[in-house]
């Protein structure tokens, strides 16, 4: 059995940082690409950022030099830093993990929320 377990989320004011932590455990024998998504309320899931087996990151445009995602292969967990906040990044966040066979597997999602 895989689990994808996010945390980090909470409340912040714009401006202010947080750091995203998505955990992969199970019966899995590698994982290729990670990724953070997200969802707001009425919209449909985007993609925030992610990152390959070797370390090349891919970010949507409105994150770009903002966040910053990264991962520990040893430990099958990505991070997502995510500095200058704003209200529109107010979502929920969801980690994605897709393994070397091509099974894809999402987290539970974690509220992040940018008062202004």
């Amino acid at each position: 059995q895989v689990q994808v377990v996010e945390s980090g989320g909470g409340l912040v004011q714009a401006g202010g940082s947080l750091l995203l932590s998505c955990a992969v455990s199970g019966s899995i024998f590698s994982i290729n690409a990670m990724g953070w998504y997200r969802q707001a309320p009425g919209e449909q899931r985007e993609l925030v950022a992610d990152i390959s087996s070797s370390g090349r990151p891919r970010y949507a445009d409105a994150v770009k030099g903002r966040f910053t995602i990264s991962r520990d292969n040893g430990k099958n967990t990505v991070y997502l830093q995510m500095n200058s906040l704003n209200p529109e990044d107010t979502a929920i966040y969801y980690c994605k993990a897709v393994t070397a066979r091509g099974y894809l597997y999402w987290g539970q999602g974690t509220q992040v929320t940018v008062s202004s």
